[in-house]
């Protein structure tokens, strides 16, 4: 399986910290926040890692290299000029990307089980596939609605009737889902997502495993803390089985 890594942000809701760091490089009891995603996805059957690059990127080239040591093959993404967006960033890198491939954001840590999601991906045929959470507002806004094992509704903007579930920070993607965005455009992955719901092309797959994001103090505070209860914080690789929504 193969998955890229969003960590081009620049982290400003971890000012002053990351003037001087990439946010994915935040330390965690004392190991870079990145390293906790690269061996969840490690572990779980990702053998081929394309990290998109930009603020401080360099850092976690230095860092990571070409992912030996972690036991998964890694590649950059740069964008030199301008940050590109979420969108933009995977469109960068499209010619290094197979037919389907996971997106995961440089500043979150979602548990699921990734040979799963893409066993039932290929069960159907759709551009795009997004694990859910049925969150009901309890995390974080919940911002989808799901019908029929589809996202009808995805709006991070206005909370709508019927939004219990919300975006848990994976997504699965066919290359042919990025076609419509030109390269060297500044674009959301938003976009994607809101232009395969459109066409009905948008998978929704249930996850009740919690996801922890460390983009901003009160998440990384949390993070850290789940971390440091444990004297073997490999336990957060470990995630219960995810099903389809709605079935």
């Amino acid at each position: 399986m193969q998955a890229v890594i969003l960590a081009g942000g620049l982290g400003t809701r971890l000012r002053p910290l990351t003037d001087t760091i990439p946010k994915a490089m935040v330390p965690v009891c004392g190991r870079p926040f990145l390293e906790y995603q690269i061996e969840l996805l490690a572990r779980c059957g990702v053998k081929d890692l394309i990290i998109c690059l930009g603020h401080l990127g360099h850092m976690i080239e230095d860092h990571f290299g070409d992912g030996t040591k972690f036991g998964i093959s890694i590649r950059y993404g740069r964008e030199r000029h301008r940050l590109l967006g979420t969108a933009g960033a995977v469109k960068n890198v499209i010619t290094m990307l197979r037919d389907a491939f996971f997106v995961v954001y440089g500043d979150s840590y979602a548990p699921v089980e990734f040979a799963d999601v893409m066993a039932y991906f290929e069960r159907h045929n759709r551009l795009g596939l997004m694990v859910v959470l049925r969150n009901e507002d309890r995390w974080d806004r919940s911002n989808v609605i799901v019908q029929d094992n589809l996202v009808a509704v995805y709006d991070k903007q206005q909370k709508l009737p019927g939004m219990d579930y919300i975006d848990h920070g994976v997504s699965l993607f066919r290359r042919k889902a990025f076609a419509f965005i030109p390269p060297g455009v500044v674009a959301d992955l938003a976009v994607i997502h809101r232009h395969l719901v459109d066409r009905r092309e948008l998978l929704a797959y249930e996850t009740t495993n919690r996801f922890y994001q460390i983009g901003t103090p009160e998440g990384l505070a949390e993070f850290e803390a789940l971390v440091g209860a444990s004297e073997e914080p490999q336990h957060l690789l470990s995630s219960p089985p995810c099903t389809p929504a709605n079935t």
